[in-house]
């Protein structure tokens, strides 16, 4: 079973930015698409964005397109999400996942396709 493990999260000011970062325990992220995830309380998980291996695809959510950036470099085999102009609406939990499902192709955000996840980093946007 594919772990991951998610770092970057913290406390940030409105308009500041922050860089996540997503790795497997173990593991490589080789040979998967990998999904950034977010959820906020009381609010339903929302996918952030998805590249696909070894990056050709990428896809980010409306609320985030122009601001966000998710990378991956496969050589120190994690993932990256680049997160700038942050608002107090983008805080959350923010997970990263591991789908097969598709892998090289366009990759997607519905959740219900990733086969496992990390257990999340905090992000708080808050003057």
């Amino acid at each position: 079973q594919l772990q991951l493990v998610e770092s970057g999260g913290g406390l940030v000011q409105p308009g500041g930015s922050l860089r996540l970062s997503c790795a497997a325990s173990g593991n490589t992220l080789d040979y998967w698409a990998i999904g950034w995830f977010r959820q906020a309380p009381g609010k339903e998980r929302e996918g952030v964005g998805c590249i696909s291996y070894p990056g050709t695809h990428t896809k980010a959510a409306n609320s985030v397109k122009g601001r966000f950036t998710i990378s991956r470099d496969n050589v120190r085999h994690t993932v990256s999400l680049q997160m700038n102009s942050l608002n107090p609406e983008d805080t959350a939990v923010y997970y990263c996942a591991a789908t097969r499902n598709p892998v090289s192709g366009p990759c997607t955000l519905d959740y219900g396709r990733y086969a496992a996840w990390g257990q999340g980093t905090q992000v708080t946007v808050s003057s």
